[in-house]
């Protein structure tokens, strides 16, 4: 007798799919598990005990850097004519500064030189006019102010004092390791002032400024004094440059 119980098989073939579909899954499922867990990032406390302090020092000292110019204005009917003059009263002057050149104490350089036309009010050129210029500087003073009333040719501009490279350099260190140690010790004391037995730095600035340098001399007073003195020293006095240097930033007290 035919039986008639009949038995169904999965074709291997759509096992295998089935396995590979939980697979996929399950691997999904752990890919994002480790997603999640990678974006849960602990947030750090915020800081706290945290002060802000400033605090400055300032150093003044005599200015030891003096700085003369002299110059001349020519006029004439063309350039070549001017700027031979401009020649004649500059190599004069140079032959006396040099003379009397000792660095640091006086150095001798030149300065500005202009050359330029002059026109009449219908645009055409009706001359020629220029200006040259002739720096002493030093530290030597006397010397300075002496070479300069020798000089006949040229006729003084400005007068300046300022440091030398040395003292300002020196000043400024000078003034931040001050403003520095005020620091440390202000920090220190508002530490203990809070019952803290000490702090650590977070954030730091450190700012200066200079006051002092060029005076002016205004070029009628230095003509008529020229005309004046006839080889004398001219004289000066220096004044003071001061530094003033600001360091400030926060703590962290412990």
């Amino acid at each position: 007798m035919p039986s008639s119980l009949t038995t169904f098989c999965s074709p291997p073939s759509f096992a295998r799919a089935v396995v590979r579909s939980l697979t996929v899954l399950a691997l999904t499922a752990a890919s994002h598990s480790g997603i999640v867990a990678a974006q849960v990032v602990p947030v750090a406390p915020a800081p706290s005990n945290i002060v802000n302090i400033s605090a400055s020092g300032f150093l003044e000292v005599p200015q030891d850097w003096l700085s003369m110019s002299l110059n001349t204005i020519k006029e004439g009917p063309d350039a070549a004519t001017v700027q031979n003059q401009l020649k004649v009263a500059l190599d004069a002057a140079l032959a006396v500064a040099k003379l009397a050149a000792q660095p640091p104490q006086l150095e001798v350089r030149t300065g500005q030189f202009s050359l330029y036309p002059r026109y009449t009010p219908g645009g055409r050129i009706s001359g020629w006019q220029g200006s040259v210029e002739l720096v002493i500087e030093g530290r030597d003073f006397a010397r300075i102010s002496a070479t300069a009333g020798k000089i006949q040719t040229l006729t003084m501009g400005n007068v300046g004092f300022s440091l030398s490279r040395e003292a300002q350099q020196k000043l400024q260190a000078d003034v931040q390791a001050l403003a520095i140690a005020r620091f440390k010790t202000q920090a220190d004391a508002v530490s203990k002032g809070f019952g803290f037995t000490g702090y650590t730095l977070r954030e730091i600035t450190i700012s200066s400024t200079d006051q002092g340098g060029v005076q002016p001399y205004p070029r009628a007073m230095a003509m008529q004094a020229k005309a004046a003195m006839s080889e004398a020293p001219v004289s000066v006095e220096a004044g003071k440059s001061m530094v003033n240097v600001t360091v400030s930033g926060s703590i962290q007290m412990r």
